[in-house]
C-alpha cells in the first residue's frame, strides 16, 4: 500500500491537466485520485484474464504462413463489455485521462510486474500526425509514460513513427489489414534499441497485424526480444 501510496505521489500528469479532467473514476465517473474506485477496481479484477499468449517465428493459421516477429503477447482484458465502452471512449470521445484508470490499474497487480520486469525498454504503436492532430493524443503513448515514470523501463518514443496516414484497420479484415499496414511504418534512431529488449504497447490486438509490422520494422535495429502489451485482445 505504501508502494502504491509513493507511485500516486509520482504522477506525471501535470497539474493542469487535472483541472482540465478532475479525477474521477474512468468506470462510474465518481470523484477519485486514482482515476479508479474501489468498487470498480472490483469490477475489472473480476474482468481481468491477464493472458499471456507465446509465439513461434512462424505459426501455421488457415493454410497461410505468418511469420510472427514478436515473441509473446500479454494482454489484460478481453475486447467486450465494458472494458470495450471503456476503450472505445478513450480514443474516439476525447476521453484522454482514462489511461490513469488503466494503469493505476495495472500498478496494483504483481502479474503484470512479473511480465514487465524482463524489458528494459517500452515504446508505443506511434499514430499519423495527422491522426494525432484530429484526436489530440496518441493514446498508447499516455499509457507508455506512465508505466516508464512508475518502472526501470525506458520510454523509446522517438524511434518508431508512422510515416503515412492510411484508412483505420478497424474498417478492414485480416488480410485487408496486413496489405495495409505494410510500409507505414520507420525505425530511426536505432542505435538506441541495439540488443534492447522492447516492449511495445497498444490499447488493442485484433488480427495483429500492426503490432507484427512494428515488430518487424523494430527488428532492423537488432534487438534482443520483442514483447506485445495491450490493455485488450478481440
Amino acid at each position: 500500500m505504501e508502494k502504491n501510496k509513493k507511485m500516486r505521489q509520482k504522477s506525471s500528469v501535470p497539474k493542469i491537466l487535472n483541472l482540465i479532467y478532475p479525477p474521477m473514476c474512468g468506470i462510474c465517473g465518481k470523484f477519485n485520485d486514482d482515476f479508479l474506485c474501489p468498487k470498480c477496481q472490483k469490477i475489472l479484477e473480476n474482468e481481468a484474464v491477464f493472458g499471456i499468449d507465446k509465439y513461434e517465428k512462424i505459426k501455421i493459421e488457415k493454410n497461410l504462413q505468418e511469420r510472427k516477429y514478436f515473441n509473446e503477447h500479454l494482454y489484460i482484458f478481453e475486447y467486450e463489455g465494458i472494458i470495450r465502452r471503456i476503450i472505445l471512449k478513450y480514443k474516439f470521445q476525447d476521453k484522454a485521462y482514462l489511461y490513469k484508470t488503466f494503469v493505476n490499474f495495472l500498478l496494483k497487480n504483481k502479474n503484470f510486474f512479473e511480465f514487465i520486469k524482463k524489458y528494459d525498454t517500452i515504446i508505443p504503436v506511434p499514430i499519423s500526425r495527422k491522426r494525432r492532430a484530429m484526436r489530440g493524443y496518441n493514446q498508447s503513448e499516455l499509457i507508455v509514460k506512465e508505466i516508464a515514470n512508475f518502472t526501470n523501463l525506458k520510454e523509446e518514443s522517438d524511434c518508431l513513427f508512422k510515416i503515412k496516414n492510411v484508412i483505420e484497420q478497424s474498417k478492414l479484415n485480416k488480410e485487408e489489414r496486413q496489405k495495409n499496414i505494410q510500409g507505414v511504418y520507420e525505425l530511426r534512431n536505432k542505435e538506441k534499441l541495439y540488443k534492447k529488449k522492447i516492449l511495445l504497447v497498444d490499447d488493442i490486438y485484433t488480427t495483429g497485424s500492426t503490432v507484427n509490422e512494428c515488430s518487424k520494422v523494430l527488428r532492423g535495429a537488432k534487438p534482443k526480444q520483442i514483447g506485445i502489451f495491450t490493455i485488450a485482445k478481440d
